[in-house]
């Protein structure tokens, strides 16, 4: 063996043993990661979380890490992605399906956000605005203790499951990113195609029907339809969303009807009722 195919050897050899070798121990900025479905969006965040440390975090002047007015990766290392599943808005601008890096400008009193498709990593100098797909301002508070830990929440998730947050925190300052997304024409079009083939989604579609306030005709018309086929009829609580679809009609009569049917199977289930004979009376009551 030649010279230098020895030193070559003995340099993998040397590289190998030292890779072996290395400790794994906690990253002073620990990796972090928030995960939630809003509508039918699935929303992840992948982050790394520098500490306060009794460090000056945000403000103006050298005493401070992070200064107002300048450009930042909004975290620790590689900075902070999000990923949408879906199209969605934020903070009110189109946003296509994808993955983005969290960019922002501190401020006193107001934060800039942008999520930028092209990610800078941790080199702000390499920020180029017109990568911002999103470029917003949005107004920061205080925090009623310090957050030690730099965190990223996805909040306040509305009832109809369309609007969200995405909460940032740290030191003493967080602010809010809102999140609008919209499955509503995603559902319809899955309705409209699995109810040719499977009549078992009816409900699922009434439901749905139900719970948006939309189309209480085509509501009641699957209802009627899954509560034809076999002993679904024998199902009081999905009798009682027949009679909550009629409530919501306004053809009271009917539903009040069709409750007291509910309530009979309900009352007669070997099984226990499952809370529908006060449903049902809850909704009886509410009628007269």
């Amino acid at each position: 063996m030649s010279k230098i195919a020895k030193l070559t050897l003995i340099g993998l050899l040397f590289v190998c043993g030292t890779a072996m070798a290395q400790i794994d121990t906690p990253q002073p900025s620990p990796a972090g990661s928030v995960y939630s479905k809003v509508g039918l969006t699935d929303v992840t965040i992948d982050y790394f979380r520098p500490g306060v440390k009794g460090r000056k975090i945000f403000g103006s002047g050298d005493a401070f890490l992070e200064q107002f007015g300048e450009v930042w990766r909004t975290g620790a290392n590689s900075g902070s992605m999000v990923t949408f599943s879906s199209d969605l808005k934020v903070a009110g601008q189109d946003v296509e399906a994808g993955k983005y890096q969290i960019v922002t400008i501190p401020g006193e009193s107001e934060w800039q956000v942008m999520l930028v498709s092209e990610p800078i990593g941790g080199n702000e100098s390499a920020y180029d605005e017109s990568k911002a797909v999103v470029k917003t301002t949005v107004k920061s508070a205080k925090t009623m203790n310090t957050v030690e830990r730099m965190t990223f929440q996805i909040t306040d998730i509305s009832e109809d499951n369309t609007t969200a947050n995405i909460q940032f925190s740290w030191a003493d300052v967080m602010w809010k990113l809102p999140l609008e997304v919209n499955y509503k024409e995603a559902v319809m079009k899955e309705i409209a195609e699995k109810t040719q083939v499977n009549p078992a989604v009816y409900s699922q579609a009434a439901n749905f029907y139900l719970s948006q306030g939309i189309e209480l005709e085509k509501a009641l018309d699957y209802m009627n339809k899954y509560l034809a086929i076999g002993e679904n009829n024998m199902q009081f609580w999905n009798v009682h969303t027949k009679a909550r679809i009629l409530a919501a009609m306004g053809k009271k009569k009917e539903a009040i009807e069709v409750a007291k049917k509910s309530m009979e199977g309900a009352k007669s289930n070997p099984n226990g009722d499952f809370g529908y004979v006060k449903r049902n009376q809850d909704l009886i009551d509410s009628l007269k």
